[in-house]
């Protein structure tokens, strides 16, 4: 089987059969590196046989900082990954980086399948978004239960923001938990950069529901990223 692009560059974020997520960044410098750097992906997959190992799906999307890439893939299980680290990573990374010199791997955080989803609109009739938003929450490891104590405490604030009005441009929002314990990933898909900067000028986070968002006592960090999806691969038929 060949790898194969979905026309919306998305991946299916309520495909079966996820039992894990793999989720890095890449920094490449300049929009045009990111640009090619994309493009090198695409074809170093392309060109090569689908590693049948349980990966379901692989996507990029390119950061709207001009440096960024994000790498979103599902996976049956963790030792799917690392059969394919072992095996197929190599070559491929080779031949992305003769194309694209100096690309910068940041970071790769392992998470479970989709903890809650929220479904906002868009997405729901059928609209696409133009953007993904990633906000990351890092929290104090040693007080079981806090990260989905803080999940709950953003659909809360959600479900103010839909009885007041303040969702317009937000599609669904799609919450991770990472292996480590120590991290919430918020991937949400908005339909376009403006709506989402809209909703932050918007007194975003003055509310009492948002205060406790933020001021959650055992969150310790965070940073928000916007993305525009880019290419999403699977295996072919």
């Amino acid at each position: 089987m060949n790898a194969v692009a979905r026309p919306d560059a998305r991946p299916d974020l309520h495909r079966p059969g996820v039992g894990a997520v793999l989720i890095s960044t890449w920094r490449v410098g300049t929009p045009e590196r990111q640009y090619a750097a994309v493009e090198a992906v695409r074809k170093a997959w392309e060109s090569r046989a689908w590693p049948d190992l349980g990966l379901l799906s692989y996507s990029v999307a390119i950061g709207t900082d001009g440096d960024t890439l994000l790498h979103y893939s599902q996976w049956t299980e963790e030792q799917a990954y690392e059969d394919f680290v072992r095996t197929y990573r190599d070559d491929r990374n080779a031949e992305i980086d003769a194309a694209v010199p100096g690309i910068e791997r940041v970071e790769l955080r392992r998470y479970a399948p989709i903890h809650r989803s929220a479904v906002r609109g868009g997405t729901a009739t059928g609209e696409l978004p133009g953007i993904v938003v990633v906000a990351e929450a890092d929290f104090d490891g040693s007080v079981a239960g806090r990260r989905e104590a803080w999940v709950d405490s953003v659909f809360t604030a959600l479900d103010e923001d839909a009885a007041t009005g303040r969702t317009t441009g937000g599609f669904d929002a799609h919450f991770h938990l990472s292996t480590d314990g120590v991290r919430v990933l918020n991937y949400a898909e908005w339909e376009s950069e403006r709506a989402h900067e809209e909703w932050l000028a918007d007194d975003a986070g003055q509310s009492e529901a948002w205060k406790r968002v933020h001021d959650h006592p055992e969150l310790v960090g965070g940073r928000v990223m916007r993305y525009t999806p880019a290419l999403s691969l699977s295996a072919g038929v």
